[in-house]
C-alpha cells in the first residue's frame, strides 16, 4: 500500500487526494481508541463469487457497468452479501482491505445499534429524557429533550450542518471533536462542553426531522454514562466480540478522550458488511458466538417499520426520499422491499434489503462531502443488484 502522503495534516485530511490514504489510516491522523475484536472467535462468510462488475446500472442519463460507476464515484471498496454468502467484492487500487476505513455518519447508525443492545441489557432506556443521564444539559437545547428525539433526529437544535463555511459554528464543532486544528493558544472547549452550550430553535422538539450531527455525539455520551464504561469498550464487549468481528475497529476521541459517536468509527470492509448481516440473520437473534442474540427482535422491528412519518415529511430530507422515514438513526427507504440504509459524507453507504436477504457496503473517498446524485445512483444500483442476484 502507498505511504502517507507528504504534507498531509489535520487541516487537509478530508480533502482529495489525501483522503484516499487518510480515510483508512485515521488512527495516524486523529487521536483514536481501539475497539477490540476477539481473535479466537472471528466469523468469516462463505463465498459464492459472481461477476457483478459488468451489471449495467443506471446513472442519470447514462447506463454503465457497475465498475464504471464505482470508479466514477471515487469508491474505495464494495462488498455484496446475499443469503449470508459473499458474492462480490471490489477494491480500488489504493485500498487496503485489512485496514479500518472511516464510516463518517454511518457511525450514527452503528451507535444506535449499540443503544438498542444496551436497552435489551437494561442499561439504557430510550423512553427517558436526556437530563436523566446528563444533568449538565440544563439550560441548553437538550434540557427538555427525550432520548427518542435524539435517536430519531427530531431535536429542535439551532445549528447548521455547514461543511464549507470556515467561520461557521459547525467548524467550531469540528475543532471540539479534534477533527480540525485548534488555536494552540486557546484550544477551546472539548466535545462535551460544546454540546452543553448548544441552544434550541424557536420550534418544539419532536415536530420535524432535522439532521444534526451533535445529537449523535450526545447519544454516545449518554451511553457511556448509562453503562459506566468508555464507548469503545462498550462497542467491543457488546457488539464487536459478540458478532465475531475479524479485525479491530477504532473511534476518534477529542482532547479529553470523549469518543466521536456521530462520525468517528472506522471499520474494515468485512466487518462493515458483517454489521449489516446482523439485521438479517433470523432477525438478529442467532448471531452471538455464545448463542445469545445481539439485536433484539423488538428493536429490529422498530427500526425497520416505526418512525414518525409526519416529522419526516416536515423535515429537510423528505424531497430526496418521499416515501421514507428515519428511525434509530437508520433511513427507511419506503420501497417495496422495506430496505434501510446508513449514509456518511464522502460516499460511505450500507444498504440492507430484508426481502432479498442482501447487504451491500461501500467505502469512498469522494472529493465532495455531499453528492446527492452519486449517493442516490449507488443506492439505486444496490437495489437493482439485490433484485437481479439469486
Amino acid at each position: 500500500m502507498f505511504k502517507r502522503p507528504h504534507n498531509l495534516t489535520l487541516g487537509n485530511w478530508r480533502t482529495h487526494p489525501f483522503s484516499q490514504w487518510s480515510f483508512h489510516n485515521v488512527r495516524e491522523v486523529i487521536a483514536s481508541t481501539e475497539i477490540r475484536h476477539d481473535p479466537e472467535h472471528s466469523d468469516v462468510p462463505k463465498e459464492n463469487i459472481q461477476n457483478l462488475g459488468e451489471i449495467i446500472v443506471n446513472f442519470p442519463e447514462v447506463r454503465c457497468p457497475l465498475t464504471a460507476l464505482l470508479q466514477y464515484s471515487h469508491s474505495d471498496g464494495l462488498q455484496v452479501l446475499k443469503n449470508g454468502e459473499l458474492i462480490y467484492e471490489w477494491h480500488a487500487g489504493h485500498f487496503d482491505s485489512r485496514k479500518p476505513h472511516i464510516l463518517f455518519s454511518v457511525s450514527k447508525s452503528v451507535t444506535a445499534m449499540l443503544a438498542g443492545i444496551l436497552e435489551s441489557e437494561n442499561l439504557f432506556d430510550s423512553n427517558r429524557n436526556v437530563i436523566d443521564y446528563l444533568p449538565g444539559v440544563k439550560g441548553g437545547v437538550y434540557e427538555n429533550c427525550s432520548m427518542r428525539n435524539i435517536l430519531d433526529m427530531t431535536v429542535a437544535l439551532d445549528f447548521e450542518e455547514n461543511y464549507s463555511d470556515p467561520k461557521s459554528e459547525y467548524m467550531q464543532y469540528r475543532v471540539a471533536t479534534g477533527w480540525n486544528p485548534a488555536d494552540q493558544t486557546d484550544p477551546g472547549p472539548g466535545l462535551e462542553e460544546f454540546l452543553y452550550s448548544l441552544k434550541q430553535s424557536a420550534d418544539s422538539h419532536g415536530q420535524s426531522f432535522l439532521y444534526r450531527s451533535p445529537n449523535s455525539d450526545l447519544l454516545g455520551l449518554v451511553l457511556e454514562r448509562a453503562a459506566g464504561a468508555p464507548l469503545a469498550a462498550l462497542f467491543s464487549h457488546f457488539l464487536w466480540q459478540r458478532m465475531g468481528a475479524r479485525d479491530d475497529a477504532c473511534i476518534t476521541v477529542d482532547q479529553n478522550g470523549l469518543a466521536r459517536a456521530a462520525g468517528g468509527i472506522s471499520v474494515t470492509l468485512r466487518d462493515f458488511t458483517r454489521l449489516g448481516q446482523l439485521f438479517l440473520n433470523k432477525k438478529g437473534m442467532d448471531d452471538d458466538i455464545n448463542g445469545k442474540g445481539i439485536l433484539s427482535g423488538d428493536w429490529l422491528k422498530d427500526t425497520f417499520s416505526a418512525g414518525d412519518r409526519d416529522a419526516w415529511t416536515r423535515g429537510n430530507y423528505a424531497q430526496r426520499m418521499p416515501n421514507g422515514k428515519y428511525r434509530n438513526k437508520w433511513y427507511q427507504s419506503g420501497d417495496e422491499d422495506g430496505s434501510i440504509s446508513g449514509r456518511g459524507i464522502h460516499g460511505q453507504q450500507i444498504y440492507i434489503n430484508p426481502a432479498r436477504a442482501t447487504v451491500i457496503t461501500r467505502f469512498s473517498s469522494s472529493p465532495d462531502p455531499l453528492n446527492d446524485e452519486i449517493t442516490d445512483a449507488c443506492f439505486n444500483a444496490f437495489s437493482q443488484i439485490a433484485k437481479e442476484t439469486g
